[in-house]
């Protein structure tokens, strides 16, 4: 797979982490055991490595991204990141990904537009709706076609996904596997998580690299813990040996549901996302 689409797909999944985080309501509230905060933040990408043939001398970029919502009228999330890759042999990627996706308080609905342009070529939408019902989930793409097909009913939507990866580190687990679903590639890929989730980290352990979510007032007292997520393709086919992760990815989630320190690991290179920017957001109580 080239550099730009796996690094969409990869940053697909940071929107999955830092706009699935605001999930609140109903019995994932509860489970979670209080209400995530809606806030704006950037991150700023950077190269931590290259390793491989297909090597990467630099890459950098941003990620923003806005929250807003309730658990009585459902959730929106905007995510725009654009980055810049030069590889080993002078060949500079410019992608631009943005997405745009709203959940439902229940986690029964879930609706997604994602835009992808690399360089100067045309954009690759992905348009669609799941809907659970029962002991199945129902998509229907309207784009890049139309299509409409099924995935088991124990598939989770991304906020569901990171509500439930707090819920797991809340009640002491350190491993969590998951099948989700966010829409990504071509509108058909599903993917199985495995979640590693670390030791908490008190709100009031002194940091070694401070951003503007830990000088935060409303962030200093919580607890955060230490989680890293490796996606495999579902449908891959595997030999005899352990299926290797198409990506893994690192980051500190608090309790509400911001993350922070995002490491990006797409095994020929790791980017980092540096919380830049980090703006709480008014929110409204359902009425």
């Amino acid at each position: 797979m080239a550099h730009s689409s796996r690094t969409s797909l990869g940053l697909l999944a940071i929107a999955a982490v830092v706009l699935g985080s605001s999930f609140t309501g109903g019995e994932s509230q509860a489970a979670a055991g209080g209400a995530f905060l809606p806030h704006q933040a950037l991150y700023e990408l950077s190269l931590v490595k290259s390793r491989g043939s297909n090597a990467i001398n630099s890459a950098r970029g941003r990620i923003l991204y806005n929250f807003s919502g309730s658990a009585c009228e459902g959730y929106t999330s905007e995510f725009r990141q654009v980055s810049e890759l030069d590889s080993s042999e002078g060949k500079v990627t410019l992608s631009d990904l943005r997405s745009t996706s709203w959940e439902d308080g229940a986690g029964k609905s879930y609706r997604f537009k994602i835009d992808a342009r690399t360089n100067d070529s045309d954009s690759s939408p992905v348009d669609g709706i799941a809907e659970r019902t029962g002991d199945h989930i129902t998509v229907k793409l309207t784009q890049p076609q139309a299509k409409t097909f099924t995935l088991d009913g124990a598939t989770v939507f991304p906020t569901e996904q990171i509500q439930r990866i707090v819920a797991a580190a809340k009640q002491g687990k350190s491993l969590l596997e998951l099948t989700v679903y966010d829409g990504s590639d071509n509108g058909q890929k599903v993917y199985n998580t495995l979640s590693v989730i670390g030791q908490p980290i008190k709100g009031d352990k002194a940091v070694t690299s401070p951003d503007p979510s830990t000088s935060n007032e409303q962030m200093k007292s919580l607890t955060r813990w230490p989680v890293t997520v490796s996606y495999y393709d579902r449908d891959a086919k595997t030999g005899d040996g352990e299926q290797a992760p198409v990506y893994a990815m690192q980051f500190e989630l608090f309790e509400n549901g911001v993350s922070r320190a995002l490491v990006l690991d797409y095994n020929d290179f790791v980017i980092s996302g540096a919380l830049g920017k980090f703006d709480v957001k008014d929110s409204r109580p359902c009425k």
